[in-house]
């Protein structure tokens, strides 16, 4: 059976992005970027995999879900097919269709379109945002592997965008860069 894994980077205070979604004040230099690309080289997007050469198998993930927001972050660039080394699932309740072929949109509930994915033979899925689709999907979450970057951005949106119940969390493992960036993975106790 496959997990969840909310896999997302955010600032100490928990924002994912600010509020019209960008996140160019993510760290993108300094050793933790060659241990993400080493360890996670399929949450590249095409673009940036080409750019930066990466040709690695997946490594943990056959499929991606993103919310609609997420999405639409990469249609304003014009990438419509942002991950096509994934199954990649599009959740929404107002598009229509999805802008490309290779994106299936889902606008049926989404923890039993979930529990479903997860039976299937395969690697771990992975929710790659955002914060009204990790409140929705919030029971069905497996494990958060959360990228901490040293900044409080004070607003944004947060990592979860809705009310979730006090849950426990197990640190399974961590690192702590020197550049102040961390990489925390926790197993979700339902």
């Amino acid at each position: 059976m496959s997990k969840l894994i909310y896999l997302v980077a955010c600032t100490v205070d928990r924002f994912i992005a600010r509020n019209d979604g960008s996140f160019d004040f993510f760290l993108m230099e300094g050793e933790h970027v060659v241990d993400l690309l080493s360890a996670f080289p399929e949450t590249i997007p095409a673009h940036l995999r080409e750019t930066l050469s990466i040709t690695a198998d997946n490594q943990h993930f056959d499929s991606v879900l993103m919310g609609r927001k997420t999405y639409e972050v990469g249609v304003k660039e014009g990438i419509t097919n942002p991950y096509p080394q994934m199954n990649q699932y599009l959740f929404s309740r107002t598009l229509q269709q999805s802008s490309d072929p290779a994106v299936e949109l889902v606008s049926s509930d989404p923890i039993a379109f979930v529990q479903a994915l997860k039976q299937r033979p395969g690697k771990d899925i992975w929710l790659c945002g955002g914060g009204d689709l990790a409140t929705v999907l919030f029971p069905a979450i497996d494990e958060l592997i959360l990228k901490v970057h040293p900044f409080l951005l004070g607003s944004g949106i947060p990592l979860f965008s809705g009310t979730i119940p006090l849950t426990a969390l197990q640190l399974t493992d961590s690192t702590i860069y020197k550049n102040g960036f961390m990489l925390l993975y926790y197993q979700v106790n339902h």
